[in-house]
């Protein structure tokens, strides 16, 4: 995951009582969780040295025990409401990505009703393939040609260019900027929309 919803009032009602250290240890430690999409070794010494604090395994030790469980060994530490967060994430990925083959399947079955004849009575394929900018699947490029078709907002080059600029601008690759767009149903994607994050509900600038 790129960016999580972060709720400051409900951040701070869990945290008043840490020290500036501790707050650092445990932003960076929630950063590495959805960064990795995985628990967090099960070390204390390799999680300090995950998140660049090895110098303060104490101060780590002590955040990991208030905010996660270590469930073995070879599991590591887990935060259940990290894991929720994660798993309503891919299953956005995943709806995304099933909406887009239907819809694909849809125009193919809509196309192959429309073939017509030449003179020579040989049937003529109007089909128009728009092939995924390099870097960007299949699957996210069908939802994401949908997502812009129903807001009648055309693709382009001038468009695609934008899009490209404005990933580049957030650290994104452009195939994580385009999921984000259809997921968050937006008509495209600004570098500034994902870098500020109000009330852990709604993307500043976005529309």
């Amino acid at each position: 995951m790129h960016y999580y919803q972060f709720n400051i009032g409900d951040y701070m009602s869990h945290t008043r009582n840490l020290s500036l250290l501790e707050d650092l240890a445990y932003r960076r430690l929630l950063d590495e969780y959805y960064l990795h999409e995985r628990p967090l070794n099960s070390g204390v010494a390799s999680v300090a040295r995950q998140v660049g604090m090895r110098e303060h395994e104490e101060v780590v030790g002590y955040v990991l025990g208030m905010f996660f469980v270590l469930k073995s060994d070879e599991d590591g530490w887990i935060n259940a409401r990290c894991d929720r967060e994660i798993e309503q994430y891919r299953a956005k990925i995943t709806n995304a990505s099933k909406a887009g083959k239907a819809s694909a399947q849809q125009r193919i079955n809509a196309r192959s009703t429309t073939v017509q004849l030449n003179k020579k009575h040989k049937p003529i394929n109007n089909k128009n393939t728009v092939t995924p900018p390099d870097g960007v699947s299949p699957k996210v490029w069908e939802s994401f040609v949908e997502a812009r078709k129903a807001k009648k907002a055309p693709i382009t080059d001038l468009v695609m260019n934008d899009l490209k600029k404005q990933a580049a601008l957030a650290g994104w690759t452009l195939e994580a900027a385009l999921t984000e767009t259809v997921i968050r149903g937006w008509r495209s994607f600004k570098a500034e929309w994902v870098t500020a994050v109000v009330g852990g509900n709604k993307l500043a600038g976005a529309i």
